[in-house]
Formats: C-alpha cells, structure tokens, sequence
C-alpha cells in the first residue's frame, strides 16, 4: 500500500501543488498590490507630515478648527489635543510622522503586514476623532466635496478589506470580499457611499453658493494653474448648490448600488466611483491641499479610488487561484478513487 502511494498518489498531488505554486509565483496576488498602494499613501502621509508647517502653531489651530460646530463631548477631546499639540509640537509631530512612516514599512513588509494593518486601524480611528473631528460627520458642513466623512477613516477600511486571510467556501468575486466575505464587503460600500449621498443634501449643501463657497475656499495658497481649476469649478456650480447637490447625491446612490450588480454592471459603476473620486479630488479638495505646505494628507479622493479598485470583480481563474488551497487527500482516498 504504502508503496503505491510512493509510487503515483504522492507524485500527483505533489506535482498539482508544485504547479499551483508556480503560478502564483507568476500572478502577482491583487490584494498585495493594493496592500503596497495603501502603504504608499501612509508614506505620502509621513512626508507631508514631516513638513515644516507641522512643526509650527499652524498645525494645532489645523487641529482645534476641527472642534468647531461638534458636540461638546467631540469637541473637548480635540481642543485638549491641540492644545497639547501647540505645547509640544516639535516631539509630537515626530511621533505621528514616524508612526505613519512605520505604518507604511510595516504594510509593505510581509512578515508585520497583519500588526501595521492592524496598528493603522487603531491609529485611523484616533486620528479620525482627535485629528479630523470624526470628519465633521456631526456638523451642518459635512460634504462628500470637502472629504466627509473623514478620509482617514477609509484607511481603516481599507486595512479591514485588504486584510490578509481567506475565508473558506466559494471563491471571493472581488478582492475586498476575500477577508471578510462579500455580503459584508458589500454592506461597507453601502454604507460608506449612501452616507456621501447623504452628506451631499444637507441642508448647508444644498444652499445657492454652498458648494460655490466651499470649492472656492480651495483655492488659497494653491499654484495658479490650480487655484485656476477651482475659481472654473466654483463658478460653475454659483447658485445652482440644489441642482448640484441633488444630481450629486443622485449619482452616489447609483455607485453605492453597483456592487450588487451583475459583474460588467459592477465595472460600469465602479468606473463612475472612480471618475468621481477624481473630479472631487482635484476639484473640490485641491488634491488635499498637498501643494500649499500645509497638506497633512492627500484628503478621501485617491483613498476611495482604491476603496474601488478592492472591489474590481476578478474572473473565476484568479479567485480560484487566490482561493486557499484544499488539502491534499491521503493516499487511502487516492486508492479509493482510482
């Protein structure tokens, strides 16, 4: 017995994982790729953060501006950190530099991907509420345009969905999906994108100049040819803020529903997630303001351009290949089946 299996079951099954193996040597995995992209923004993030403009009482007014208009149970906690901040700016600024610098190491390291993913939810989460004022999510001027409801709360969702393990059964029909499963993963872009609808109706939104005044507030300290791009974007959406908000809102609620479409249905929408991410981007965040030298990060427009790229169906060969492996059978099963 022991010999046949010598012979040919332990051959087969050995040759199958050889040849499974080397070809995912060859396919590059999708969800390191986007790992490594999420580690680059964190390094952009560190740099930014490392800038001179951080080091001055600039910074710490940047951080208690975000009190403002929020709970007080919200707004005590950041007006006590930029104070601290104000006090000590030169230590502390290193140590959110460095941590995001080491955030962005550990990512694109395999052996600590899971302790900095796991590290950059946790420090997502409290940026998110002492750095950005929970994204002015409780306040009348929340707006998918200036970046609501917080760009660093994407990060934490994108360690979430990008986090490496599989779960057992069919294969994920898209990367995001692989973690935690699809029915989840589609619930979080549910969420996430109804909630941009929302925020785009408000009645602050909504007002005739309101998202004339918000993209025209952009335009301070930019270069000209961008500032340029926004006086263009701002003027034309001057006294049209209903009209603007509600085709906006409207267009929200068509990508929050496109991952539960059919998968060229879903690429169609997922398109359209993207193009606006970019056009929000560059038109209503100035890129984050990252060419002023006052920038701390890049703002939500490339984040949830690589929210959507996690959702990208894949085709039945890559998830197979990215399924787990099963378990070779035992020789008594290899006897039994032939």
């Amino acid at each position: 017995m022991s010999e046949i299996a010598a012979a040919g079951i332990r051959p087969r099954w050995r040759s199958s994982l050889d040849a499974g193996a080397e070809m995912a040597r060859r396919t590059p995995d999708v969800r390191r790729v986007l790992q490594l992209a999420l580690a680059g923004i964190w390094l952009l993030d560190a740099l930014l953060q490392y800038q001179s403009f951080m080091y001055s009482k600039a910074f710490s007014q940047m951080i208690g501006a975000t009190a403002s208009g929020n709970p007080g149970a919200v707004a005590s906690p950041i007006t006590w950190d930029a104070t601290l901040v104000s006090h000590h700016a030169v230590l502390l600024n290193s140590i959110f530099a460095t941590i995001q610098l080491l955030l962005a190491i550990g990512i694109s390291w395999r052996p600590t991907v899971r302790l900095a993913l796991a590290a950059s939810i946790a420090w997502a989460l409290g940026v998110w509420w002492f750095g950005e004022g929970l994204g002015m999510i409780l306040t009348s001027s929340a707006s998918p345009v200036n970046g609501a409801p917080g760009a660093v709360i994407i990060y934490a969702l994108l360690a979430v969905l990008l986090w490496p393990a599989d779960r057992a059964g069919r294969p994920a029909p898209f990367t995001a999906a692989r973690a935690i499963g699809a029915p989840v993963a589609r619930a979080l872009w549910l969420v996430l994108w109804l909630s941009l609808a929302y925020f785009a109706l408000l009645p602050e939104n909504r007002a005739p100049q309101g998202l004339n005044g918000m993209i025209a507030s952009m335009e301070s300290g930019e270069p000209g040819w961008l500032a340029a791009l926004e006086r263009s974007a701002a003027s034309l959406v001057a006294h049209q803020g209903l009209a603007a908000s509600i085709v906006l809102a409207i267009v929200l609620v068509i990508i929050a529903m496109g991952v539960y479409l059919p998968a060229s249905a879903a690429k169609a929408t997922l398109v359209l997630a993207i193009v606006v991410a970019a056009v929000i981007w560059v038109f209503g965040e100035a890129f984050g303001g990252i060419l002023t030298g006052g920038g701390t990060d890049p703002n939500s427009g490339p984040l949830l351009i690589l929210l959507a790229l996690t959702y990208w169906p894949v085709t039945a060969a890559i998830a197979a290949r990215q399924a787990p492996p099963s378990p070779p059978a035992s020789a008594n099963e290899g006897i039994a089946a032939s």
